[in-house]
């Protein structure tokens, strides 16, 4: 049974991602801060299939040593895929970040991203077929967002995906899905009516987005019937803002 690390595993999307690839019959290793998310996540699961690890991505010795943990500690002797969708938002101005919030989102979104994605592939770079990483970044990355800090998160996460597409091929493949306005997540839930109905707006088609929605992308993404992809960024966004 392939085994998928899935960081952010507790809620909206990355929820959606682990059932998903649980019902797909991978064996997921879930990963998140909220506890009791991760308990009902479990609880919801076969315990052959699926287990969780309580981990704030916001600090250091946490994402240095958390992909380690898994084969030195946890015993697991190889993993198939990892999904990188651990992610903060504050919705704040630029203005309005305190330096402690600037490093949290800079750990979170980014710094974590990189070094769970370079210690998973030097782990896995020799193996006998291919893996996948996918990242999660957002169309705030792509087009700009009020939160400049989420944005230039999110668009770094843009970047680390093409690099590492070069890094770590051609054994380990890297694209990224670049969400826009996601239904019953807590992101959606942050930002201000006036603005969900603009960006509603923009999209050309008109069904609301779920998390499952995206989680169905993913899917694709870290299966066979994407071996020919790497370095790519897929947008789960209706059609809007087209680019």
């Amino acid at each position: 049974m392939k085994k998928i690390v899935i960081t952010g595993a507790a809620n909206g999307i990355g929820k959606a991602t682990t059932l998903a690839c649980v019902k797909a019959g991978y064996y997921v290793i879930a990963a998140d801060s909220d506890r009791l998310g991760l308990q009902s996540l479990q609880a919801s699961l076969p315990l052959h299939r699926l287990e969780t690890h309580l981990a704030d991505f916001s600090q250091a010795h946490v994402y240095q040593s958390f992909i380690g943990n898994l084969y030195d500690l946890h015993k697991h002797r190889a993993l198939y895929a990892l999904v990188n969708n651990a992610g903060i938002y504050h919705g704040k101005g630029v203005y309005d970040y305190t330096d402690a919030e600037v490093d949290e989102i800079w750990a979170v979104n980014l710094k974590s991203l990189g070094y769970l994605s370079k210690d998973f592939a030097r782990r896995e770079s020799a193996a006998d077929y291919s893996r996948s990483i996918v990242n999660i970044t957002s169309v705030a990355g792509e087009v700009g967002s009020m939160d400049a800090w989420y944005g230039v998160t999110k668009a770094g996460v843009i970047g680390l995906t093409k690099a590492n597409a070069w890094n770590f091929g051609p054994r380990i493949r890297v694209n990224a899905v670049s969400p826009g306005l996601i239904r019953d997540t807590s992101i959606h839930d942050r930002i201000p009516e006036h603005r969900r109905r603009e960006y509603e707006r923009q999209e050309i088609l008109k069904e609301p987005i779920q998390p499952d929605g995206v989680a169905d992308v993913i899917l694709f993404l870290l299966s066979e019937q994407s071996r020919h992809l790497t370095g790519k960024v897929i947008a789960v966004d209706n059609g809007a803002y087209p680019r």
